[in-house]
């Protein structure tokens, strides 16, 4: 597919079929969040992958959001961790030289910025295989029952979770924000030279 053919046509899926992906397509997807940028290629990103029964075990593991019986046919569900020490690591290192480690050098939490590109990597190679899928928040109370139940490091904060699979329904919902509200026309958002 062509990129600008998986720009456009990228969207939030939130009914999938029971179809597997294939290993194949979710091998790609995977190796394609691990291409984004990185500051310092301090590579602090994480990503816990799930099919089969996990994904039903991550259904009830949360209590800050309920997944819908679209969402919870997903057959792959991709929770993607920030790592902020391996940032704060990385920039103490004698080529970087924030020996101190504050996050005050910092104008903004790259960590979060990096893993946010994963998760586009993601969502876009999703479509390039042909595939649908569905970024959504993870609640921060539910941070620590996630980690438990997954033996996920305490060091690595989810940024939310991804569901992929094959799109049930080709068309935007009645209820989705799309099918609600338009896009904003670029000469609102873009701007050349000057505000």
């Amino acid at each position: 597919m062509e990129f600008q053919e998986v720009v456009r046509r990228r969207r939030m899926v939130r009914k999938f079929t029971d179809e597997p992906v294939s290993e194949d397509s979710l091998r790609r997807i995977m190796r394609n969040a691990l291409r984004g940028p990185s500051a310092g290629f301090s590579q602090g990103q994480a990503f816990l992958v799930l099919q089969g029964d996990d994904v039903r075990r991550f259904a009830d593991t949360l209590e800050s959001w309920t997944l819908n019986d679209g969402l919870k046919a997903a057959p792959v569900i991709v929770i993607p961790f920030s790592v902020k020490d391996a940032y704060l690591d990385r920039y103490a290192q004698p080529d970087k030289g924030w020996t101190d480690r504050s996050e005050d050098h910092w104008p903004v939490p790259f960590w979060y910025i990096d893993t946010g590109m994963a998760v586009l990597l993601i969502l876009q190679t999703v479509v390039d295989e042909g595939l649908g899928a569905v970024y959504f928040g993870i609640g921060a109370e539910d941070f620590d029952k996630l980690r438990a139940e997954f033996g996920v490091p305490a060091s690595h904060e989810p940024i939310g979770a991804i569901a992929i699979g094959h799109d049930a329904d080709d068309q935007i919902s009645a209820g989705a924000s799309p099918a609600v509200r338009k896009r904003k026309p670029e000469s609102e958002t873009v701007h050349f030279g000057q505000w």
